[in-house]
């Protein structure tokens, strides 16, 4: 019966510490998770020494299970210091490990010198077999570590609280109770000379409250809610508020932004109508309402930003509460206004040269196209006319609404016009001014221009103008010669992989070229030039730019009619 009662023990707490282990959290505290796992194989050594009827098994499960003891006991002690936020030198740790170690010294001298037949007693009782070391035991040193750890822990307890620091008195308590209990359970049992030991059923509780606990317990330590960058930052508060808008835990730095919550308790409302409640209301109402992560607030001649973000313990898990950083930016505002000053002094200048700076551009960018049309004996004034043409189709398009175009991308558009034949000022004169068909070489040289066009408008305009105008005047010169069906040059875009600033680019181009003339051929009848228009559409051009065209065909007809 004691050893079925001990083997479900070790069965639900090894499904504590599974609860536990599967919780994936991002940051892992080394004592509860060292308690989980330890407390499992403390409890099979119980269950274990129930089912072994020979001397030197049962000396061996002694040793485990009093070695395994010392060092929960251990693990306790500097779990709840840390609670309590006492900083444990590392050589103090080494120093308990170590003593749980020398336990072993006087069994293994037994193994080396031989067993006495008297030194323990076995007895089958029925229920499991129930072995009494007669030579002594190691209870002295467990009771006195017991009572080392209750006099310890309430000691600093007592000390922190005078000092008006803040833990939580309920996870405190519970670690203490347990403690407690232990404690007194293993004295009488050792008055008692009992057979069995009740202390795997309080080891699996604890191993339950433990995984029951877990997120609770964490929420009080500021430490395990912020990364190990955030820990280095000395400079800044952290404050962690549950949903309930119960004060949970806090640094020491975070006392100088709100010094009333140096004397608030864990697991309490902050009060509202308090200067730092009124801050704490309205941080998490303006996160939860309004979706403001960060902003800035003032105490006394302080300024202070913060940055606040929900928190949970399992990825997908629900909020448990809020974690606030706070720093302080008094210096830096001060900076950022003289800044500013500095800025609106600067950028009244600026302004006032930038309409200087886009005359200058507008003119150079004109004067290439200018230069490009003189030597190109092919395309007199094609540039104004492509130009004119544009502006025709772009306004047709904002009031009819084909394609989602703001004022900003239409006036972009018309200003890039000159621009899209730039690149042919690299061209070789024999090849730009030939009267007959170019060879196939010849035309490989002339594709070029596109992507020279594109590299001219970056050389021209980056650094001067806005990044927006560069982009859709760098699609307009690259692209105007790709086609719908993946046919043109220099890409081979297909579809809507062309920008729609070069489809209706390449609409306006190759329109002129058709109604104009040139060295090689006579201007093209309108009905002739819209015919072919209108059979492109799907192949050469955008098959939704036939209605922009036929919309705008009377307007353009009458443009090209007057200016001949």
């Amino acid at each position: 019966m004691v050893t079925t009662g001990f083997g479900i023990c070790l069965m639900i707490s090894v499904l504590a510490t599974l609860t536990i282990v599967l919780r994936r959290d991002d940051q892992v505290d080394s004592y509860d998770w060292s308690l989980a796992l330890l407390i499992p194989f403390l409890i099979m050594g119980y269950w274990l020494k129930t089912l072994v009827a020979s001397q030197e098994a049962s000396l061996v499960l002694f040793a485990f299970i009093n070695l395994s003891t010392t060092v929960l006991l251990g693990i306790i002690l500097f779990s709840l210091l840390h609670h309590l936020r006492i900083s444990i030198h590392p050589w103090l740790k080494v120093l308990v490990y170590v003593a749980s170690f020398f336990q072993l010294l006087p069994i293994w001298s037994l193994f080396r010198s031989g067993v006495p037949d008297d030194l323990i007693q076995i007895t089958d009782t029925g229920d499991g077999y129930a072995t009494r070391m007669t030579g002594g035991s190691f209870a002295f040193t467990h009771i006195a570590f017991f009572l080392a750890i209750l006099i310890v822990v309430i000691g600093a307890a007592a000390i922190i609280r005078a000092r008006k620091k803040t833990y939580s008195r309920r996870t405190l308590a519970l670690y203490i109770v347990l403690v407690g209990i232990g404690m007194l359970i293993y004295t009488l049992e050792y008055i008692l000379n009992t057979d069995f030991s009740a202390l795997p059923f309080l080891y699996m509780i604890g191993d339950v409250l433990i995984a029951l606990y877990y997120d609770r317990s964490h929420m009080h330590d500021i430490f395990a809610l912020i990364s190990q960058n955030e820990k280095n930052h000395n400079s800044r508060g952290y404050l962690a508020i549950g949903t309930n808008g119960w004060f949970l835990s806090a640094n020491e730095k975070c006392f100088d932004f709100l010094p009333e919550l140096r004397k608030q308790r864990a697991d309490t409302r902050v009060p509202e109508d308090s200067p730092a409640g009124k801050i704490l209301n309205r941080m998490i109402r303006n996160y939860t309402d309004n979706g403001v992560e960060t902003s800035t607030f003032r105490i006394g001649e302080m300024t202070c930003a913060y940055e606040i973000s929900a928190f949970s313990f399992r990825r997908g898990g629900m909020t448990r509460g809020y974690l606030i950083d706070l720093r302080d930016v008094t210096e830096e505002k001060r900076n950022l206004e003289i800044l500013a000053d500095f800025n609106r002094k600067l950028n009244q200048e600026v302004e006032e040269k930038t309409h200087s700076i886009e005359n200058i551009q507008q003119k150079l960018v004109l004067g290439l196209a200018d230069m490009v049309e003189n030597r190109d004996s092919n395309t007199g004034g094609h540039v104004k006319r492509t130009s004119d043409v544009i502006r025709i189709l772009v306004e047709d398009i904002q009031a009819r609404q084909y394609f989602p175009m703001d004022e900003t991308f239409a006036k972009d558009i018309i200003r890039a016009a000159p621009m899209h034949d730039l690149g042919k000022v690299s061209i070789d004169s024999s090849i730009l001014n030939k009267p007959g068909r170019l060879t196939p070489e010849e035309y490989d040289t002339m594709k070029t221009h596109s992507t020279i066009s594109g590299q001219m408008v970056h050389l021209l305009l980056d650094g001067v103008e806005e990044e927006h105008f560069v982009r859709t005047a760098f699609h307009v010169a690259r692209f105007h010669h790709e086609r719908w069906d993946g046919n043109g040059y220099p890409e081979g875009l297909v579809g809507e992989m062309i920008p729609l600033e070069a489809r209706i680019m390449s609409i306006a181009d190759v329109y002129d070229a058709l109604v104009s003339k040139r060295v090689y051929k006579e201007p093209m009848s309108f009905e002739k030039a819209a015919q072919i228009m209108v059979e492109g559409m799907g192949t050469q051009f955008d098959p939704n730019m036939l209605l922009v065209f036929l919309n705008c065909r009377e307007k353009v007809e009458h443009y090209y009619a007057f200016i001949r």
